[in-house]
């Protein structure tokens, strides 16, 4: 598939809709948590991995574990490896000039989108939530939402925003760091299926491996995984590793080669899905500098 891609200019790239990179903590760049995964994936690494298995870019997510709100390690990948990545951060909904941060974030080189982490117990009256949405609207920025048991609250969110593109990080389903997988993985399949009714909501189809209690190739995903792709159309759905958070699970190579070796895609699905649908939602197609 890779050796097509670099030779045959109009076939679509493979994308990768979530990684991570990170170096050793330090003093310059201390760790504000910790990340499960080795002591450091650098983004030098983070390309040799994806060169092994022919993966042609990747959305960059600054890990918000390590570095919270801070992006600029991302950054300092982007320039070493202008092309493979299109960034993204996560943003602090409790600051007042949310927005603003957003603004100059989105006129950033390389950036293609923001994320919200969220936690406690909000409503869709959040005053900060909705800040960040509609500065996505404002700058055409995907809004990328982690909300583990929180997925009415996202379609409300979504119904009040209307013009914001929003990406349902990891499938809306909670991920295990370790095996095993959780007994039910896809308890909450319902109300992911739900948010389908909002048309600007799209659904990362990241880290799905992990969810299953087979080995590779994880046969046991392809059914609830079916209806997802059902509900949302393969046009709102973008495959996903979730690298490095996956490591004690899968290596990155199962990871990809999984959505290559199912007959449960067909060639056009599984063109849209690791890849085509990405770079339509985001804008943004892995090239030779930005």
């Amino acid at each position: 598939m890779h050796d097509v891609a670099m030779t045959e200019p109009t076939s679509t790239p493979t994308i990768d809709s979530q990684v991570h990179a990170y170096e050793r903590d330090r003093p310059e760049r201390p760790w504000i948590g910790t990340l499960h995964g080795p002591s450091e994936v650098t983004g030098d690494d983070m390309v040799l991995a994806m060169d092994a298995v022919g993966v042609d870019g990747a959305l960059l997510v600054s890990p918000w574990s390590m570095y919270r709100f801070d992006g600029s390690y991302a950054l300092e990948v982007h320039a070493h490896h202008p092309g493979r990545f299109g960034l993204i951060k996560p943003f602090d909904s409790r600051v007042e000039s949310v927005a603003d941060e957003i603004a100059t974030w989105a006129a950033t080189p390389g950036v293609v989108g923001a994320r919200i982490m969220v936690m406690g117990a909000p409503d869709a009256d959040d005053a900060g939530l909705n800040r960040i949405l509609a500065a996505g609207a404002k700058h055409h920025l995907p809004i990328n939402v982690l909300c583990w048991g929180k997925l009415p609250l996202l379609g409300e969110l979504a119904r009040r925003n209307p013009n914001t593109q929003i990406v349902l990080d990891h499938l809306g389903l909670t991920q295990p760091f370790d095996p095993p997988a959780p007994a039910e993985p896809f308890a909450d399949l319902a109300n992911v299926v739900a948010l389908a009714r909002y048309d600007n909501v799209a659904i990362k189809i990241s880290g799905a491996c992990t969810l299953s209690h087979r080995p590779f190739p994880y046969s046991d995903i392809w059914e609830p995984l079916g209806q997802i792709f059902e509900a949302f159309g393969f046009d709102r759905c973008m495959w996903g590793t979730d690298w490095t958070r996956a490591v004690e699970l899968l290596t990155y190579e199962q990871g990809v080669e999984a959505f290559r070796v199912t007959d449960q895609l067909s060639d056009s699905e599984r063109s849209a899905l690791m890849g085509g649908s990405l770079a339509r939602i985001y804008n943004w197609s892995p090239g030779i500098g930005e």
